[in-house]
C-alpha cells in the first residue's frame, strides 16, 4: 500500500510546499496504484497539481481544468465576488479570456441565475470552458476578444469579466515553471507592460456594456494606477479596489448610464478614489 506521508515526502522534495495536502488529493483522484505513481511522477517533473487531478478549487466549487489551460488563481475569487456584488440574478455576464470558464461559472452560481457568455481564443481553453459553463446553462464562443461574442449582446452587457494577461514579457521567465511552461502563453504575456490586452478589452468595453454595467479587470498592485488609467481613459468611470490577504486587485469601470451600481456609490466601503 501507498502511504500518503511517502508520497507527501517526495513532493516535498520535490518543491512542493503544500506537500501533505497535494498528497491527499492525488490519493483521492487515483483510482488503481499505477495511476497514483504516474500522478505522483508528473508531479514531481513539475506539472500544476490541477492539470492532474483535472480540476481547481475555486469559489469552493471544483471547476474542470484541462491539460495547456490557464489555472485559475485563488486570488481572481475576489474579482468574482466583486461582481457578485455588482451584479443582479438574471444579468447578462461575459467573460473574457475565460480560460477554464471558472469565474464565469462561479459568478453563475453566486447569482443563483443568469446568462452567460464565455470567450477565449484557445481552442483547449474553449474546450474546457464548455465543461464548466454549458452544464450552467451558459455559452462558450471561440474568437479574439469581443469578436467572439454574438452581436446581439452589443449594448446588453451587465457584467464584463476580464482576468486577461498582465505579465510583462520581460517577467515571463521569473514565473514558477509550473506556470510558464505548462500554461499557455497567450494567458500569461499581456505585452512590454503588461497591459496591452488590457488595453484591448477596456477600448472595446463601452460598446457592448448595458448603461449602467460594470467591467471588472483583475491587474497587480503596482499595475493598478496604469489600469485605472486606461480604463478611465476609454469612457468608463474607474476605481480600483484590492484585498491584501489575496494578494488581489481589481479595478471596475462603470459605464455611465441609467443606474449606478451601489458599489460606486460614495457611500461604499468597497471602493475608493473613483475616477
Amino acid at each position: 500500500m501507498i502511504r500518503g506521508s511517502d508520497i507527501a515526502t517526495t513532493l516535498r522534495a520535490a518543491g512542493c510546499v503544500f506537500a501533505e495536502d497535494e498528497a491527499r488529493l492525488l490519493l483521492d483522484a487515483a483510482n488503481h496504484p499505477d495511476e497514483l505513481n504516474r500522478m505522483v511522477d508528473q508531479r514531481v517533473r513539475g506539472l500544476p497539481l490541477e492539470h492532474i487531478v483535472g480540476w481547481a478549487d475555486f469559489c469552493g466549487k471544483r471547476m474542470v481544468v484541462g491539460p495547456s489551460v490557464f489555472v485559475p488563481r485563488r486570488r481572481t475569487e475576489f474579482l468574482v465576488r466583486q461582481a457578485a456584488m455588482i451584479a443582479r440574478p438574471g444579468a447578462v455576464v461575459v467573460d473574457l479570456c475565460c480560460g477554464s470558464g471558472a469565474l464565469g461559472a462561479a459568478l453563475s452560481d453566486l447569482l443563483g441565475c443568469c446568462e452567460l457568455h464565455a470567450a477565449d481564443i484557445d481552442p483547449a481553453a474553449v474546450r474546457c470552458a464548455r465543461r464548466n459553463v454549458e452544464p450552467r446553462g451558459g455559452n462558450v464562443h471561440q474568437g479574439d476578444l469581443f469578436a467572439a461574442l454574438p452581436h446581439e449582446l452589443l449594448g446588453k452587457v451587465n457584467v464584463m469579466l476580464a482576468n486577461a494577461p498582465y505579465v510583462p514579457t520581460e517577467s515571463i521567465g521569473m514565473m514558477p515553471p509550473e506556470a510558464r511552461l505548462h500554461e499557455p502563453l497567450a494567458a500569461l504575456d499581456g505585452g512590454a507592460d503588461g497591459l496591452a490586452v488590457q488595453r484591448r478589452v477596456a477600448e472595446g468595453a463601452a460598446a457592448w456594456l448595458a448603461p449602467g454595467g460594470s467591467l471588472l479587470v483583475e491587474t497587480s498592485e503596482t499595475q493598478a494606477s496604469a489600469t485605472e488609467r486606461i480604463i478611465a481613459g476609454a469612457g468608463l468611470r474607474a476605481s480600483v479596489v484590492s484585498d491584501k490577504e489575496l494578494d488581489a486587485t481589481v479595478v471596475l469601470g462603470w459605464n455611465r448610464g441609467a443606474g449606478e451600481p451601489s458599489a460606486f456609490r460614495p457611500e461604499s466601503h468597497l471602493l475608493s478614489g473613483l475616477s
